[in-house]
């Protein structure tokens, strides 16, 4: 049978060993006689799920004591209006850093609940995608500075943090979360859907420090209110319960793995390699600046663009799936997150020379 690869930037791949245990464990789960999605989220079965969960993660990216982590319903999006609902008074400013689709719909969503200003937007160096390294203090009242280190969909990412002063920051990690490590003490908080390297899309998982809990606006509704989610343990509603599970059973095969670091050095492998694959060609290209080249989402297009649709059929064909890029922007995008081997990006790699070979 042929070995398939899915390239999706989200809902996105999991570890077929994650996905195997959970086939496993779908209808009776922990001698259970129930799947874990049929069991009440506050049995002690439940919780015990919940809680190692919750510790693992921990232990993933050593979160210090004084910062919480829930596990919300809504996604990335839902997220948009919880940290500006959470974090800002409505006569409050927020200020943005606009790198692409979702720094921006961050921005039209904060803009509802707050005063939402953008101090700084991505340009083009040398005829690429860029972000110029942010050093502002135009706003130095600002309740948060919120950006996205890596853009999904235009595959733009940067390493530094923005240089803002006493204004806490708020990351948008959706696409990078446990693929290197982090200095959580930098953040005033960081959310991410789990879609891409966490688990199932509808789950997000949020890390906020203590000191910026109870300043929700009174319009907040319940179940997007961080205090009152960590007063209940994430459970003041019920919580998305399989995806839980799946989130924590994917903790566990990336502590199996080596951690955090061992991962991020594979994750520097496999875009070196295809980055390598697209540099050394006339027949691709990227158009991103290589300080900014995202190592989960990597677009390219073909020097000859109607030769795309062609591409993407024989890809595949090839069992090298998901790789249209994104509407907005067209071309090809290979999301490669923690969850894709080596031999996928490997098995790309192969393809594109082939397909470079017979059409170039």
């Amino acid at each position: 049978m042929m070995t398939a690869y899915n390239f999706s930037a989200g809902p996105a791949k999991l570890p077929e060993e994650v996905m195997l245990q959970a086939q496993n464990e779908f209808v009776d789960w922990n001698g259970q006689h129930s799947s874990v999605m049929e069991i009440s989220h506050r049995s002690k079965a439940f919780l015990r799920v919940a809680e190692e969960a919750e510790s693992d993660f921990r232990d993933l990216l050593t979160i210090p004591a004084n910062y919480k982590v829930l596990f919300m319903h809504g996604g990335g999006r839902g997220q948009f209006a919880a940290v500006p609902l959470n974090l800002s008074a409505p006569e409050q400013c927020s200020t943005h850093i606009v790198t692409g689709s979702w720094s921006k719909g961050a921005v039209a969503e904060s803009d509802k609940y707050n005063n939402a200003v953008v101090i700084a937007e991505a340009t083009i160096k040398d005829g690429l995608k860029y972000v110029e390294p942010v050093k502002s203090d135009l706003q130095p009242d600002a309740a948060y500075c919120h950006f996205c280190p890596n853009e999904t969909v235009d595959g733009i990412a940067f390493d530094w943090l923005p240089q803002v002063g006493s204004v806490p920051l708020v990351a948008d990690m959706s696409s990078t979360i446990l693929s290197q490590p982090l200095d959580i003490d930098k953040y005033g908080l960081i959310y991410a859907g789990a879609q891409k390297n966490i688990g199932p899309s509808g789950l997000s998982v949020v890390i906020v420090r203590d000191d910026l809990l109870g300043k929700a606006q009174a319009i907040t509704p319940s179940f997007l209110d961080y205090s009152l989610q960590s007063q209940n343990d994430s459970m003041y509603n019920t919580p998305p319960t399989y995806s839980w599970y799946l989130a924590g059973l994917v903790f566990k095969w990336l502590k199996d793995k080596g951690g955090v670091n061992a991962i991020a050095a594979i994750n520097d492998q496999k875009s070196a390699l295809l980055y390598e694959a697209i540099d050394s060609s006339d027949f691709y290209n990227n158009p991103v600046h290589p300080d900014n080249r995202s190592k989960m989402n990597v677009p390219f297009t073909l020097a000859n663009g109607e030769l795309d649709s062609v591409f993407l059929e024989q890809a595949e064909s090839a069992g090298l799936q998901a790789l249209k890029g994104h509407r907005s922007v067209g071309g090809m995008r290979a999301s490669i997150y923690n969850a894709m081997p080596l031999s996928g990006v490997q098995a790309l790699v192969a393809f594109m020379k082939e397909f470079e070979r017979k059409f170039g």
